[in-house]
């Protein structure tokens, strides 16, 4: 049975450890105490708010839901101690220096640093788009405005640009478009629009190159406890780990 550390105790930290069939949570970790020691109760573990403690935990794979910040702080330390890391704030590898160095460092410890599929669908043949390079690559996310916390009361759009970009001002909403990003191996333009008549978060994907046109559309039930999480996100994170020993591997 895989043993894991999480590295967050909020939402999808509390998916992750009610879901745990195959997996074990060894050792949860928060500088919150109070959602540290509610999350280790739940499933059976042990609470740090010290990450050196928890990091002298027996396990193999630290499973980050936490921040962008938390994966600045905290990922270089994991990868160096001989484990892998599963970043949910893939966001955080849109600083191309940031990525490049814990790229560096996941090699030199012959560690892997993993980007699951999130809230999306189709990464596995985005990919293809480091062989063949898409002529056209956009992310459109529409959301509820109470995900971002804005009093808005008519569909508009609040960002048009490159996801490097988007991610500067909606660090904890455009983590799907760095994951596209970097399926692809180019940056991607993003859209993102609020609307009050939305009921879930949408994400429109539009892919045209060599290999003909793509088009997805996906819209996520939020998470019960955080409308600015996805279910599916959760969900995508117990997927891998459930699938990371099957010697049998689907998907590009």
């Amino acid at each position: 049975m895989i043993k894991i550390g999480l590295l967050g105790c909020g939402n999808v930290g509390h998916i992750i450890a009610t879901h745990a069939e195959s997996i074990q949570v060894v050792a949860v970790f928060d500088i919150i105490p109070g959602r540290a020691e509610e999350l280790a109760a739940l499933c059976h573990a042990r609470a740090y708010t010290d990450f050196d403690a928890f990091m002298q935990e027996d396990f193999s794979i630290v499973v980050e839901a936490a921040s962008v910040g938390a994966v600045r702080c905290y990922a270089e330390t994991v990868l160096r101690s001989g484990r892998d890391i599963i970043l949910l704030s893939g966001g955080a590898l849109a600083d191309v220096e940031f990525r490049d160095h814990l790229i560096e460092v996941a090699r030199e410890a012959g560690k892997k640093i993993r980007v699951p599929s999130g809230a999306i669908i189709g990464l596995d043949n985005i990919k293809i788009g480091q062989v063949s390079p898409p002529k056209k690559l956009l992310l459109r996310t529409t959301k509820p405005p109470a995900s971002l916390g804005l009093p808005v009361t008519t569909r508009m759009e609040i960002f048009k640009g490159l996801a490097h970009d988007c991610i500067k001002q909606y660090p904890k909403n455009v983590n799907v478009a760095v994951a596209l990003g970097l399926a692809a191996g180019r940056d991607i333009d993003v859209e993102l629009w609020i609307d009050p008549e939305a009921e879930r978060n949408i994400h429109e994907i539009f892919v045209e190159g060599d290999f003909g046109d793509i088009y997805v559309r996906v819209r996520n039930v939020p998470s019960p406890d955080n409308p600015a999480t996805s279910y599916m996100a959760a969900l995508s994170i117990l997927t891998l780990l459930k699938n990371l020993e099957n010697p049998l591997v689907v998907g590009t």
